[in-house]
């Protein structure tokens, strides 16, 4: 555990951090991967203070080092086992994935979260079960929540990792203030394949600014308005943490500009990830770079 040196964060992000298989073309690596990883890193590029609440293998605690050296603040538990994700790609088809559990680490508790405040508290859970309602509930009281839907319905069933809706929902998302799904996820919740559609039904559960994520690019919904930025990556060989990576980027700018502009960011910033495997280690330069050759601003509906 790494002690925090000041009582406030800007963001603190909830979840597993993960021990994950990627499978492309039948070639497989171990590699780090959650959220709380590909998320923190992202955000620390930018400067923003963030603190990760996690469960793991202590076996494996080394794993969390590069959160460390890059400044993120880390706070353990000790667990059974670690969670983890096989992805099997056709890399003639990055965006399409098989995804089988290889461990899980249990629930996070009340106790586990440490006595910090953060400017946003993130709930970023890989699959379900990580997060309670009581657990949600409580975090809402500290202050805004931001939560990604698929640690709370992509759901563990035997060797697979299958999607079903959330029993909780209407309860769930009126703790919410910031909310991710990608284009699967919000037809599944709403019945809705229109993502701007989709994204003012769920609003109508309490969220007031839903982050949505397709292969194409990424649509926000903010201040009764549909924002949208484009991915251009010239290659999809770090898909894996895309919708991570996007949102967090998303959240970290959303502390100091407006929405519209953060869509842009978190554009910019998930395009550069997804050419490179693992977390988004860039600089300020390329993204300037990157969105000075972008359409001039997010489309407003």
């Amino acid at each position: 555990m790494v002690v925090a040196t000041t009582n406030c964060v800007d963001l603190m992000m909830i979840g597993h951090f993960a021990i994950d298989r990627n499978v492309i073309d039948g070639q497989g690596a171990t590699v780090a991967g959650g959220a709380v990883y590909f998320g923190s890193m992202a955000v620390r590029r930018l400067g923003v203070s963030v603190a990760v609440v996690t469960r793991l293998r202590s076996e494996d605690f080394s794993y969390l080092d590069d959160l460390k050296q890059a400044g993120v603040t880390v706070f353990a538990a000790p667990a059974a086992e670690t969670s983890g994700i096989e992805n099997i790609y056709d890399s003639n088809d990055m965006e399409r994935r098989i995804c089988h559990p290889l461990g899980f680490a249990g629930g996070i508790q009340l106790a586990d979260i440490p006595n910090l405040s953060a400017r946003i508290y993130a709930i970023t859970p890989i699959m379900a079960g990580e997060v309670d309602l009581g657990l949600l509930q409580a975090l809402a009281r500290r202050g805004p929540v931001a939560l990604d839907i698929q640690g709370f319905v992509r759901v563990r069933s035997g060797g697979d990792l299958i999607y079903e809706p959330w029993p909780d929902l209407e309860e769930g998302l009126s703790y919410v203030t910031y909310l991710k799904v990608d284009q699967a996820e919000a037809e599944l919740l709403t019945g809705l394949a229109d993502l701007a559609a989709a994204a003012r039904r769920l609003a109508e559960y309490g969220p007031s600014e839903i982050v949505l994520t397709q292969s194409s690019g990424v649509t926000v919904y903010a201040d009764g308005k549909i924002y949208q930025a484009p991915f251009r990556p010239r290659s999809l060989i770090g898909r894996t943490g895309r919708g991570d990576t996007c949102f967090a980027t998303y959240l970290g700018k959303r502390l100091s500009i407006s929405p519209a502009a953060a869509t842009r960011w978190a554009g910019a910033i998930t395009t550069l990830k997804q050419e490179q495997p693992g977390p988004w280690r860039g600089n300020l330069v390329e993204v300037e770079a990157l969105l000075a050759d972008s359409p001039a601003s997010a489309v407003d509906h």
